[in-house]
């Protein structure tokens, strides 16, 4: 098991200043039904750092699909123009609900048919989480409208924010979620694709009376601190890559279903964090590193992954880069 070696910097200067995107952070990646890439920002500004001009969230950019292996291109972005603009209509410190919203971060996206879904966590200060909620977009990413559906940011004792979500072939969309606090473990659910925006409809994976079933109470399945997650299909494999936050590194796991034992699931460090002194990207060796989700088009020995970097000090570098890692050793032990 290699590493994971740095193919390029997603955003910043020289990559999405057309854009009017400086500074942004996470990334998370789909393939729209027209077959472009669909990548979602979270806290986006004009100048490359972390304040100024031009705050939004999210945001959306679209790339080349068949870039992928070399680093995604990009081709447009979501808004009138080549402007980047806030795919939500609200403002940075408005009253929504009767709640202060200071940002609203994605934090995975799904394709179901001719439609995309975006599960957003609404916050005041980070880690701090009113609610989080499904955006709708039925023009392969180009605008997204809300769908009504809406969590508590204490749902499943806060466990239910933090979220990625993945297609089975069963007709059920298979979601993994944790809080964004960066200190609690991952709980799974599930609930049929066609009744996605329907909370009666959700599921939970849980233990009890001596057994795990679908419809108990949740059960952490994972013990941890975890941060970002990206669960997708790859290769016939469930892929499972995270930010685990308390061992301060990106961890990936291969999994033959989503309720397999994660804690005897076959799993690799592909990155890990470092001072910024000790930085090393073609060793991965990342400072101040999050996210980690995995890129469409990927395979078990050519897993593309978009990591988030923040020096919270300077407030610069905070942008997206690209990574490669060779996983495939983990399907053979995989649980």
């Amino acid at each position: 098991m290699t590493a994971a070696t740095k193919i390029k910097d997603l955003t910043g200067p020289g990559r999405t200043d057309r854009f009017g995107v400086g500074g942004t952070d996470l990334g998370t990646t789909a393939v729209a039904p027209d077959g472009r890439l669909v990548s979602v920002f979270g806290d986006t500004f004009e100048e490359a750092r972390v304040g100024g001009p031009g705050w939004r969230s999210p945001v959306v950019l679209f790339g080349d699909p068949a870039t992928t292996a070399t680093g995604i291109e990009w081709t447009g972005s979501a808004g009138p123009g080549t402007y980047a603009h806030q795919v939500l209509d609200y403002h940075h410190g408005s009253v929504l609900g009767g709640r202060r919203v200071s940002t609203v971060l994605p934090t995975d996206l799904i394709t179901v048919g001719g439609e995309m879904y975006l599960h957003v966590m609404v916050c005041e200060g980070l880690g701090n989480v009113h609610w989080t909620e499904v955006l709708r977009s039925a023009d392969n990413g180009e605008s997204w409208e809300r769908t009504g559906v809406a969590w508590p940011g204490d749902h499943h004792d806060g466990l239910f924010q933090m979220l990625t979500w993945a297609r089975g072939d069963d007709g059920h969309v298979y979601a993994f979620s944790t809080g964004f606090q960066r200190d609690k473990g991952l709980v799974l659910q599930r609930v049929p694709e066609d009744r996605l925006t329907d909370p009666a409809a959700w599921e939970s994976w849980g233990f009890r009376d001596g057994h795990w079933a679908w419809g108990n109470p949740p059960t952490v399945a994972l013990t941890g601190a975890y941060g970002e997650l990206c669960l997708r299909r790859v290769a016939n494999r469930w892929v499972l890559a995270l930010f685990d936050a308390g061992g301060y590194r990106i961890d990936v796991l291969s999994l033959d279903a989503p309720t397999s034992d994660l804690y005897r699931s076959a799993r690799a460090t592909v990155l890990h964090g470092t001072s910024w002194e000790d930085e090393d990207h073609a060793r991965g060796r990342v400072a101040q590193l999050y996210g980690g989700y995995i890129v469409p088009g990927s395979t078990l020995d050519d897993l593309h992954l978009v990591v988030s970097q923040w020096n919270t000090a300077t407030n610069w570098p905070y942008r997206a880069m690209q990574f490669r890692a060779d996983v495939s050793r983990l399907a053979a032990h995989a649980a």
